[in-house]
């Protein structure tokens, strides 16, 4: 009888494991109201850059170009975010197995792929953030070898921390095609032994 009990309640702890899952679709659900807060600040800032076209100067135009940019990377790594993350940790989408539309990534991306992903979107857009800083300090005559205007910028900080990005990106790679190289050879080693 305890025995029938204890394998009731690990069945019901099992269950309530496997279901907890659905706790995170709500929290997919708000990334998707994150997208359309994106794209209201995307289309205010495009709407913002149509005077500007004939009167602003081109580093004016740069700087805005790059502002609709930064949007757009943000708004595709959240739409991957999205798609990886409730496919990996909920539930597989099946809505659109045979849509012609359908992503080529769409169900292929695991979680090791989503954090690679993830870390290139982040230095894509912190390498827009030093261009456009780089911008400003040519377009006022500054020198990035002066040291007053490397400090008093922040120039070195921020380079600082785009490289720790591009070094965390490149790390992440290699940690991945590791574990990769060393599980398509596990099953080779077992047969051997």
């Amino acid at each position: 009888m305890l025995l029938n009990f204890l394998k009731q309640l690990e069945r019901f702890i099992e269950i309530l494991l496997f279901n907890s899952r659905w706790l995170l679709a709500p929290f997919y659900i708000g990334l998707i109201g994150a997208l359309v807060i994106l794209l209201i600040k995307f289309m205010k800032k495009f709407i913002d850059l149509i005077p500007l076209m004939g009167s602003a100067s081109s580093t004016e135009l740069i700087f805005s170009i790059l502002g609709l940019v930064d949007i757009i990377l943000i708004a595709n790594l959240l739409l991957i975010i999205i798609f990886s993350g409730y496919e990996n940790f909920v539930s597989k989408i099946d809505v659109v197995n045979d849509h012609v539309d359908r992503p080529e990534w769409m169900g292929k991306v695991d979680y090791s792929g989503l954090k690679l992903k993830v870390i290139g979107s982040i230095v894509a857009i912190s390498s827009i953030e030093l261009l456009k800083i780089f911008i400003l300090i040519l377009e006022n005559d500054s020198k990035l070898v002066d040291g007053d205007a490397f400090w008093q910028t922040g120039v070195f900080w921020l380079v600082t921390i785009h490289l720790t990005f591009v070094v965390s990106g490149v790390l992440f790679a290699l940690t991945e095609k590791i574990v990769h190289s060393s599980n398509s050879h596990a099953p080779a080693d077992k047969e051997h032994k």
